[in-house]
């Protein structure tokens, strides 16, 4: 019995000499990385061209009128309206950023920086309420700012967070305010 014992702390790991396929492996895995991100781009360039029919956005005015709220934090994207995982991407509707909102009797002025500032006007306004989540953001239950809107001949749903959530409630109210006397008086309009 001795003897077996003596064998087996004898023996040892061969030491590892196969630099040849470490490297062959680290360079294989970087490359399909690089394919998994490549992939990735071009989904994000073909869901813009399939948006393509999207009109430009209206820019911010330079005189935009006196602010009636104002509200820092991000924005977190927009999607198609009832459908919160169809993120939208044209005009770069689909870049996530910080973001400075104006509510004017224009509309609402949403300056993003490092990407495209755009005018919601208030005669595109439908409704705003708080919800849990927008395409890739989910939230406690009302953290995000909902503002749907027409843009051509669709219905946007656009998400934003203030750095203050409190102000979401006032938000919510103002919009529906601008949102039911714009349209009052569009109507009053049309019945004389």
């Amino acid at each position: 019995m001795t003897p077996v014992i003596i064998l087996a702390a004898g023996e040892k790991s061969a030491e590892v000499t196969n630099w040849a396929g470490r490297i062959g492996w680290v360079v294989g895995l970087g490359l399909f990385v690089a394919f998994v991100y490549w992939l990735m781009r071009q989904g994000w360039k073909w869901r813009g061209s399939l948006q393509s029919d999207l009109p430009e956005l209206p820019g911010v005015p330079e005189t935009p009128g006196e602010a009636k709220l104002t509200l820092s934090g991000r924005y977190h994207g927009s999607t198609t309206a009832g459908q919160w995982l169809d993120r939208i991407v044209a005009h770069g509707l689909g870049t996530r950023s910080r973001v400075e909102l104006t509510l004017t009797d224009a509309g609402i002025e949403v300056v993003r920086p490092g990407a495209t500032d755009f005018l919601i006007p208030a005669e595109a306004l439908r409704e705003a309420r708080l919800d849990k989540g927008i395409a890739g953001k989910v939230l406690a239950e009302g953290g995000l700012l909902i503002v749907t809107w027409a843009h051509g001949d669709k219905l946007l749903d656009s998400g934003f967070r203030s750095d203050r959530a409190a102000e979401h409630t006032a938000w919510v109210g103002a919009i529906s305010t601008v949102n039911s006397t714009h349209h009052a008086s569009t109507t009053e309009g049309t019945a004389r």
